[in-house]
């Protein structure tokens, strides 16, 4: 019997599991609801595990503000082995002693990698290089120079330290590579370093303590894992709110500009009708143009005055 799918809209908080690609993830969620459309934000590598959260229908329209937000990693980095993709699953291209070190050394150390910081993308890597992924120039033995990039470690906490092996609490911005920074503590260590373990614990506002397995969701029937999804707008939670009479939601669903005193301040705002969230707008100064608005809600619009002018 050949599965159908619906429009559905929405979030859903996976905790993806190791060996699994994000996208499986994805789509594994995506039957799971039997959603039309679906998309996720941010990816995880296989060995990494943690929060993914997959976006339904309407919600992959308001997505990159996850894209673009930060993020917090709990990582273990093994000292004194290096491979090749900076964590286990690559080939081993050096072995050193690790000192002897005290934990201020330690401290010292991870004190020099906080706040902004130059980081140089790895081969093994989705980054594009005259479009296409590093990692496939790597599939060919080749080597492309990559410029150096900033990004921010807003937080790097010592969790653990047993000679060997460092667990680290990370929370950075977005383009921040963990590997590459457990490789450069190890380089600063003085002697080298991979990770062995990568779990994502919190992405902007959203914290994996609300997620979801896989195996959990498919335990589920149908009507739980609705329940489990949040609705469109979480994904806008510091945005301001404006809600609208019929006439104005309306006049925005067919693409016009309003004038009118909000009394917020210029930029994003989050549109709510009678209904409920309709999507977003900008405003400057006195008037508001629609940004981004629900499919279903326009369409609503348009029959309903398809309707009235019968």
């Amino acid at each position: 019997m050949a599965r159908t799918y619906r429009p559905f809209h929405g979030v859903l908080l996976l905790d993806k599991p190791l060996h699994l690609s994000s996208n499986t993830a994805l789509q594994q969620g995506r039957r799971l609801v039997q959603a039309e459309k679906a998309g996720h934000t941010g990816t995880l590598d296989p060995l990494a595990s943690g929060l993914l959260p997959l976006c339904f229908g309407e919600a992959t329209k308001f997505s990159t503000a996850l894209l673009d937000a930060d993020k917090s990693y709990r990582t273990t980095v093994r000292l004194g082995i290096t491979t090749a993709t900076g964590d286990v699953e690559g080939e081993v291209i050096a072995e050193q002693a690790v000192p002897p070190l005290t934990l201020d050394e330690v401290e010292a150390v991870l004190a020099r990698f906080r706040g902004p910081i130059v980081q140089v993308p790895p081969m093994y890597s989705a980054l594009k290089h005259q479009g296409k992924p590093l990692y496939e120039y790597v599939r060919k033995g080749e080597t492309v120079e990559r410029a150096g990039r900033e990004v921010v470690i807003h937080d790097l906490q010592l969790l653990g330290f047993d000679g060997v092996n460092l667990e680290l609490d990370v929370r950075c911005s977005k383009g921040t590579y963990i590997r590459t920074l457990g490789e450069d503590i190890g380089l600063a260590l003085g002697c080298g370093a991979h990770l062995t373990a990568l779990r994502r614990t919190r992405i902007a506002h959203f914290d994996l303590n609300t997620a979801y397995t896989l195996d959990a969701l498919t335990d589920m029937d149908m009507s739980q894992r609705e329940a489990c999804v949040l609705p469109v707008d979480c994904l806008l939670p510091e945005v301001p709110k404006l809600t609208l009479d019929d006439t104005a939601a309306r006049r925005l669903a067919l693409g016009q500009r309003l004038g009118m005193d909000t009394g917020l301040p210029d930029g994003r705002v989050a549109l709510y009708n009678a209904q409920g969230f309709i999507g977003t707008g900008q405003i400057l100064g006195r008037r508001l143009a629609p940004e981004r608005l629900l499919g279903e809600f326009c369409r609503a619009e348009a029959r309903g005055n398809s309707l009235s002018a019968e």
